[in-house]
């Protein structure tokens, strides 16, 4: 059995405080995407509602990613090396991570170009210039991608200073709503127009953060021990999603806008909307960079040093499609392939804790590709993919949808389950002879 070491595993001396990697998730978890969900609960739900309900999505979201982050905390490697250890060394390389970049690239590009979009309309709007949509999208997507490819410091110190502004805009953001519009009020009488159930509203939140939660191995793998990756988990990421969430419904009840930046600026003071958008985008966009980075190294077969070039180039292909405007055209695309992604977080749960018993000393990337965790794969992916509604975005396999649970959920417990199986059925163990370990 020989010895590989990755060119991505994370040293003692290099593992950070566990405020560092929680900033890092609030950071993600504070954007328009997120404000856009709090608002359709708040179209549907009782602020009551909404809050057992983000508790319940978000819960679920931290128990699977801290499941991924021991995992990448026990190795030192990110997301798409360790799933070598369940699809093979080939299965890890070439498909986890060509999902996981192109998924990262794609939505990298789609973010600059709102953000370009946006601040080209507010500088419009506060001082009558007009900037290109496409300069303004290609500024931002180059700033974004800059502070990305310092590596998880550049991430930790941009949320060290973005965070808290963040949330001081955001506070202060809810309270012009409430004092313009007599907010208490309005929410204390507030009936919903629609009804939307407990579950379909645990599904919209689950969906809102499930490749955040899939990709925990690439942060977590700085985290110094388990503990310190749980608390990182649970306090980066349920009292941000919680916020931010029953933000988009209150300013979604008070005004009938979700966005913050709207809200900001039709209440005559543009500039503040201009940081909260700004900020927001930021801190969120450059995870996907720096995820679609690491991932598009590993495709390439490059180790951690050379991955700061790549995501470079991950954030330049993002902010050209960006540029050119075309990311409408891939988001049914980038849909799928973020449908695919919890799948694979089944297979390597089970591989890791189940199978290997969550002991490091048992993990092995397996040599090839590993036919009974690809296929467990692929078989959650489509169970995910089925029942989540992702069809819908291509009309031709729109009747396949069979609603039922939470997509994702179900994509991770059935490639979970099949994994399992198929490894008794084979006889194989985690330490199977033709395993070469980290």
């Amino acid at each position: 059995m020989s010895e590989k070491k990755s060119g991505f595993e994370i040293a003692e001396s290099q593992r950070q405080s566990w405020k560092s990697i929680a900033l890092v998730w609030i950071g993600a978890m504070i954007c328009v995407a997120c404000l856009m969900v709090g608002g359709m609960l708040g179209e549907g739900m009782s602020i009551g509602t909404c809050i057992i309900t983000i508790l319940i999505g978000y819960g679920i979201v931290c128990l699977y990613m801290s499941f991924m982050g021991m995992q990448g905390c026990d190795t030192g490697l990110p997301t798409a090396v360790m799933a070598g250890g369940a699809l093979g060394e080939t299965g890890g390389k070439y498909v986890i991570s060509a999902i996981l970049a192109i998924a990262c690239i794609g939505w990298f590009g789609i973010q600059a170009a709102v953000c370009g979009a946006s601040f080209s309309s507010m500088i419009g709007s506060m001082t009558g210039a007009e900037l290109p949509v496409w300069l303004c999208s290609v500024v931002w997507g180059i700033i974004m991608v800059s502070t990305a490819c310092f590596g998880f410091k550049g991430l930790k110190w941009l949320n060290y200073i973005a965070v808290p502004l963040l949330i001081v805009v955001l506070l202060y953001g809810v309270i012009v709503a409430i004092v313009r519009n007599d907010g208490i009020h309005a929410i204390a009488v507030y009936e919903p127009m629609a009804s939307i159930s407990i579950l379909s509203g645990v599904s919209l939140t689950v969906g809102s953060f499930a490749v955040g939660g899939s990709i925990a191995g690439d942060y977590c793998r700085f985290a110094k021990n388990r503990k310190d990756v749980i608390k990182s988990s649970v306090l980066g990421v349920l009292p941000a999603g919680l916020l931010i969430l029953l933000i988009g419904a209150a300013l979604s009840i008070i005004t009938g806008q979700y966005d913050i930046s709207v809200v900001l600026t039709a209440a005559g003071v543009p500039a503040i909307g201009l940081v909260a958008l700004i900020l927001a985008t930021w801190t969120t966009n450059v995870t996907n960079a720096y995820s679609g980075g690491l991932s598009l190294s590993i495709l390439l077969g490059l180790d951690e040093k050379r991955s700061r070039i790549c995501t470079g180039i991950a954030g330049f292909v993002g902010t050209i499609l960006a540029a050119v405007g075309i990311m409408d055209k891939f988001q049914a695309f980038l849909t799928l392939l973020c449908a695919l992604v919890p799948a694979f977080v089944g297979v390597m749960i089970a591989d890791y804790w189940i199978v290997g018993k969550g002991k490091k000393e048992n993990f092995r990337i397996r040599d090839g590709v590993c036919v009974q965790g690809m296929l467990a794969f692929l078989i959650g992916a489509f169970a995910a993919c089925l029942t989540g509604g992702t069809f819908t975005y291509f009309p031709p396999l729109a009747s396949w949808n069979i609603p039922f649970f939470i997509g994702p959920i179900n994509g991770i417990v059935v490639s979970m389950v099949l994994y399992v199986l198929f490894m008794k059925l084979s006889g194989r163990t985690a330490a199977e002879q033709s395993a070469t370990s980290v």
